[in-house]
């Protein structure tokens, strides 16, 4: 109980507060909520929302204190634990995540975001087959949750078991994951009617990497008589031209010529039943403009040093950032080891984020080409010039890749379900070496042997 009689009504605060929470105005919420227990100091749900608010403001530990306190008062409570669990989970302390998940699971069992994010701690846990029957458990309680399917179709495609994961992978429509779904009046084709005869629209989704990795398909569709067409944005048209000579690639926002189906180019691999061992994988599938080489080699001039091509960071829109376990990019800093090395680097990302501006500025060994990069026939060019691609998980890798090269690619801890689990390569490019970080944000074990590999093929 109250030692003092408070000069308002408790109840009438706390709705306040709980009003000015709901509408976003965290720091007027805290203050209320404060006052109300400088008066009542031992209140659960005070407490509790207190700790949730102050969470909301990134002040994890004040958040953790407050809940703690208010478990230790009343420990059944599922809010306070989930909302404990998604900070934790979000702060890469994944084990106490877990048993936080665990508990609320254990007061409310029914409690499908709970389900599903412990089947994402899980995954980066890298307990794979635990995930996914945490995500079982959350479509068992309500079978059509996109986040479920989506999440249990990702952790399918990186164990290899392509088969549930492709038929999974279209409930990303639902979620937003693969962007909005685009509506035609021609059908969508899922592999299950001949193409013969028909001209079927391929058109891009999410990034120019995933275009990049996934057109491979196009000349499949052409032995099976269909017509393609092919849009792609308007920095990958001459890339994509290279594909074959008889695919018709329409930059994208042009008007479309008639076709009669049309497949998202990601279900390409549901539409036509790829496994891990059917994955049309031999390279190179695009080509470099030859006029482009040549400018490359001009430019370039007579190589007398080992010549390295470097990419450290990607799109600074990419929502897997947030994720600490799955963030793909390196501060530019953390690279300076390999950069002492006697080689040539060059830069070929056109992207260049401002905190590595300064250093970049200052590593006179780093040459840089991004205003001669205008599209992605241009970054093909310069990397058939170089004797290694050196890359985290970019368009750039995957470009290097399609086009046969040499390619080393820098994953984080917990790497994008197409690079799946083998330790150093991929069914899907075989030019290309597979460097996994072993711990969550550390990135230096990646970086020596990067350097060390270096040093080995080309200092001998």
């Amino acid at each position: 109980m109250s030692v003092k009689k408070p000069p308002f009504n408790p109840d009438q605060l706390y709705q306040r507060a709980l009003s000015l929470h709901h509408a976003g105005k965290l720091a007027d919420a805290e203050g209320l909520y404060k006052t109300l227990l400088s008066y009542f100091p031992n209140q659960v749900e005070i407490l509790t929302t207190l700790g949730i608010v102050l969470l909301q403001q990134g002040r994890s530990e004040a958040g953790f204190q407050q809940l703690k306190k208010s478990l230790s008062i009343n420990s059944n409570q599922p809010s306070a634990l989930f909302n404990m669990a998604v900070e934790l989970q979000k702060l890469t302390r994944l084990d106490e995540a877990l048993d936080c998940y665990n508990q609320t699971l254990k007061l409310n069992p029914q409690d499908i975001n709970a389900l599903i994010n412990r089947g994402n701690t899980l995954k980066d846990l890298k307990q794979y087959n635990t995930a996914i029957a945490s995500f079982e458990s959350a479509l068992a309680l309500q079978p059509n949750i996109p986040s479920a399917h989506w999440n249990k179709a990702l952790t399918h495609i990186l164990l290899g078991e392509y088969e549930q994961g492709w038929k999974e992978y279209e409930w990303g429509w639902q979620c937003v994951e693969r962007g909005e779904p685009r509506k035609y009046v021609q059908p969508k084709w899922l592999g299950d009617e001949s193409i013969a005869g028909k001209t079927i629209l391929i058109h891009p989704e999410q990034g120019f990497g995933d275009l990049i990795q996934f057109c491979r398909y196009v000349p499949m569709l052409e032995k099976l008589g269909a017509k393609v067409v092919l849009e792609a944005p308007a920095s990958l048209v001459e890339l994509m031209a290279t594909l074959s000579p008889t695919v018709t690639v329409i930059k994208q926002g042009e008007p479309l010529p008639a076709f009669d189906i049309v497949c998202p180019i990601m279900s390409l691999p549901l539409a036509l039943n790829t496994t891990v061992k059917t994955i049309p994988a031999r390279t190179p599938y695009l080509k470099v403009n030859d006029d482009k080489k040549q400018y490359w080699q001009a430019k370039l001039g007579t190589k007398t040093k080992p010549r390295t091509g470097i990419v450290w960071s990607g799109s600074m829109t990419n929502k897997i950032d947030n994720n600490l376990c799955a963030r793909r990019n390196i501060p530019l800093e953390q690279l300076t080891p390999l950069f002492e090395l006697p080689f040539e680097f060059h830069v070929l990302q056109k992207d260049i984020r401002p905190e590595d501006q300064a250093i970049l500025e200052s590593l006179n060994q780093l040459h840089c080409h991004k205003d001669e990069l205008r599209d992605f026939a241009d970054t093909a060019a310069l990397i058939q010039e170089m004797d290694v691609v050196i890359s985290v998980c970019t368009s750039v890798a995957h470009l290097a890749g399609a086009l046969g090269h040499k390619t080393w690619i820098l994953l984080p801890y917990s790497a994008d379900y197409r690079w799946m689990l083998n330790e150093k390569d991929s069914p899907w490019y075989p030019d290309i070496e597979l460097f996994r970080s072993k711990k969550i944000g550390d990135w230096s074990d990646v970086i020596n042997q990067t350097t060390h590999k270096l040093k080995r093929i080309f200092l001998i």
